[in-house]
């Protein structure tokens, strides 16, 4: 690969490329792999007077380049090695570390132990909407699966009890999934639904995969709306396990309050997601008058 030096050890003037959007123009190698280019130092200017250089951090750099790259490869196109990048970019390796760190952690990066970094694959995405994990998957055309990690009757503490409409101390049916998309760990879900009245509910899922599936055909009742807040959390070591991520990843943090078309809740949902792997997608309205 070329030598691309920051601006700052430059002895000569070097005019780039530039596209539509003002930015720098880069490109691959003959190989596929990302051709890491020349860095550069922003400018800000201030109440008319001359602009200044806005010093940015050479890390910040080299990760916008990679970023910008990222955009345009397909998954699975190699990244050079730390070394590498060190020497192009005439910087240390601990700064290259951190820009493919925080690239990984969003998720535009994926690390193979053993093998190096490449272009992760897209963000799983699911629209806001109150649909059924596996409605959501397979709209995406993704195959997906859960494995059960725990179900059994807990006692109602007041906020569950408030939540499901039920007395305190009342029993709860309490189950914990693991979410897959076409085998890859994606979430960790827990639901918890009054156990008075859904009885049996436990058996009634041995027939039925689907929850929503099981509350439509054996009790009749249908989600018809839902409060769902999303919060950011980091990955605890058990999360971390379960979802093969690192412990304190960025994760998104979902609780989901779902009523049924009479108005009564049904159930309260608790699910962390990866944040490297899952976006949420929102369609917008303005208000009526």
């Amino acid at each position: 690969m070329p030598r691309c030096e920051p601006p700052s050890t430059r002895r000569k003037p070097v005019t780039a490329a530039r596209g539509e959007s003002g930015r720098r123009a880069m490109s691959t190698d003959g190989g596929g792999a990302i051709a890491p280019a020349a860095a550069e130092t922003g400018t800000a200017g201030g109440n008319g007077s001359a602009a200044r250089t806005a010093r940015v951090p050479k890390y910040y750099r080299l990760k916008r380049h990679l970023l910008e790259m990222t955009e345009t490869l397909p998954p699975g196109t190699p990244v050079p090695p730390e070394r590498t990048l060190a020497s192009e970019f005439d910087t240390s390796r601990t700064t290259v570390r951190q820009a493919l760190q925080e690239l990984v952690v969003e998720g535009r990066l994926e690390r193979i132990q053993g093998k190096g970094t490449f272009v992760a694959k897209p963000k799983v995405s699911q629209a806001l909407q109150l649909t059924s994990y596996t409605e959501d998957m397979r709209a995406q055309g993704l195959e997906p699966t859960s494995q059960l990690l725990d179900i059994g009757y807990v006692t109602a503490d007041d906020r569950l009890a408030v939540l499901l409409d039920i007395t305190a101390s009342g029993r709860v049916l309490r189950i914990e999934r693991l979410r897959l998309a076409s085998g890859e760990p994606m979430a960790i879900e827990t639901t918890h639904l009054s156990q008075k009245r859904f009885p049996a509910l436990r058996r009634s899922l041995v027939k039925y995969s689907s929850l929503y599936t099981a509350l439509a055909e054996v009790y009749g009742v249908h989600l018809a709306q839902a409060e769902e807040t999303i919060e950011t959390s980091l990955a605890t070591p058990r999360e971390a396990g379960l979802l093969g991520t690192d412990v304190g990843l960025p994760m998104l943090m979902l609780s989901r309050h779902s009523r049924d078309t009479d108005g009564e809740p049904v159930e309260w949902v608790r699910s962390v997601y990866r944040g490297d792997r899952y976006k949420f997608v929102a369609n917008l309205q303005r208000p009526t008058d």
